[in-house]
């Protein structure tokens, strides 16, 4: 199955055509080795291909199903010789292909990227217009970024020389989000040069702003507290800062999502808690 994974790869290299992870699942079915018992496998095969090789999945033709980021804010992006403005293309912004192969960036009048992690918060900023407020390339992270949106993060970081900041929510699963941009993934660690950004700097809701601006929570659940006392161990959390804010929602035994800055008022997190999260 690897070899025939290899071939099929060979080919759309050839024929410079793409496919998705999903239908080299479903073209295995017609290999004299039969398909896989699920995709889960065949996208595993595909890791090791590019593992074996140093290269990404997108230079072997593949294609993940997933969007990428959705980006508003004063840059303008050639994508194949169409050229783009990310605040002309309507309120949901532009959106990257699955691969950032062929995108270019033609202008940028940002003075950095603010990535947050629900689309909840990115049209809540959009509607307040964070991105002029603050010269901002607004970013929907859309959870747990895809991987042209971690490329795109790597290349507005390099390439146009702007700062990441992350805002995510405040739990475990919004801890890990920013930490996956800042430092990578183990799972990809043969590309995590390619992708993560250790220059961005996280500035999500922490335990300490739950006490500091007094914010509706939920109570951790049995699996957010095992994986708080996960990230407590893991040495990319090991700044004092981390392990300050992660032992203190424990003994909270609190959570908050972005949105519940809304008990202040909609306008409250572009007025009040990003200018002073971000001075």
């Amino acid at each position: 199955q690897t070899m025939c994974a290899a071939d099929f790869c060979k080919d759309l290299i050839e024929s410079k055509k793409t496919a998705t992870l999903r239908e080299m699942y479903y073209i295995s079915e017609g290999w004299e080795t039969g398909g896989f018992a699920d995709q889960g496998r065949s996208d595993r095969i595909v890791e090791d291909l590019e593992s074996t090789f140093g290269v990404k999945r997108e230079d072997l033709g593949l294609l993940p199903e997933e969007d990428g980021a959705s980006i508003f804010g004063d840059i303008v992006i050639d994508e194949g010789g169409m050229e783009v403005k990310a605040t002309k293309v309507g309120r949901a912004g532009y959106t990257i292909p699955p691969t950032m192969s062929d995108v270019e960036f033609v202008e940028c009048g940002a003075d950095c990227v603010l990535a947050v992690e629900t689309m909840g918060m990115y049209h809540r900023l959009i509607q307040e217009e964070a991105w002029k407020k603050f010269d901002a390339l607004v970013v929907a992270l859309k959870g747990q970024p895809a991987r042209a949106t971690r490329r795109f993060l790597k290349r507005a970081n390099k390439e146009l020389d702007l700062p990441v900041y992350l805002f995510t929510d405040g739990d475990p699963f919004g801890f890990h989000i920013a930490m996956v941009v800042i430092s990578g993934s183990a799972q990809l660690a043969y590309i995590n040069h390619e992708l993560a950004v250790p220059e961005a700097q996280f500035i999500g809701v922490t335990a300490s702003d739950i006490e500091n601006y007094d914010l509706p929570t939920d109570k951790l659940r049995e699996s957010d507290v095992q994986r708080l006392k996960q990230l407590l161990k893991d040495p990319r959390y090991s700044d004092d800062i981390w392990q300050s804010e992660i032992k203190k929602m424990l003994n909270l035994n609190k959570k908050a999502e972005q949105q519940a800055f809304s008990k202040y008022g909609l306008e409250y997190v572009v007025d009040k808690y990003l200018p002073e999260k971000l001075t």
